[in-house]
């Protein structure tokens, strides 16, 4: 049997106003370092913002003589990663809210939801609202920012409420 697969996860990127805030952000949703840049795009955590070479500055979309920093962070040892970028002297706009088009957030899944927005609140982790009980209580849902808006959905799912809507799948 063939793999008819052409795609498979990578990473999602978000970019970020200060790097080392970013990182210490999502270290507090367990995420760790991976690599401390993103070589392919010539970026790395230094404190000094790289280049980024004109082939990749073109394929970003971005200005040829844009400058960044970069890191690409784990959840656990599979995909997808997520892919840190600081561009210096850009300007920005905010990002997108859950009722805009395009990608609004990215989702976690935990196994204790009030526990771990009680632990992120302590830690100054801004929510949008405390967890909520979703549709047919198939799961309880939060959504968090990170330092620059991002929103974070963070997930308890009750999968032996889903039987019903998955027979015949």
């Amino acid at each position: 049997m063939s793999d008819d697969r052409r795609f498979s996860w990578g990473h999602i990127n978000i970019n970020v106003r200060n790097l080392e805030q970013s990182i210490a952000f999502y270290r507090k949703l367990g995420f760790e370092l991976f690599i401390p840049g993103v070589p392919y795009v010539g970026l790395s955590t230094d404190e000094t913002a790289q280049p980024i070479p004109g082939g990749a500055a073109e394929a970003l979309g971005v200005e040829g003589n844009t400058h960044g920093r970069a890191c690409i962070m784990q959840l656990d040892e599979g995909f997808p990663k997520i892919d840190l970028t600081e561009l210096a002297d850009q300007d920005q706009a905010e990002p997108l809210a859950n009722k805009d088009l395009g990608l609004v957030r990215i989702c976690l899944v935990t196994e204790d939801l009030a526990g771990e927005v009680e632990r992120l609140t302590a830690e100054g982790v801004e929510f949008i609202s405390a967890p909520k009980e979703g549709h047919m209580k198939l799961a309880d849902l939060a959504v968090c920012k990170d330092p620059d808006g991002t929103l974070i959905e963070l997930l308890q799912v009750y999968l032996e409420r889903w039987a019903p809507l998955l027979e015949g799948n």
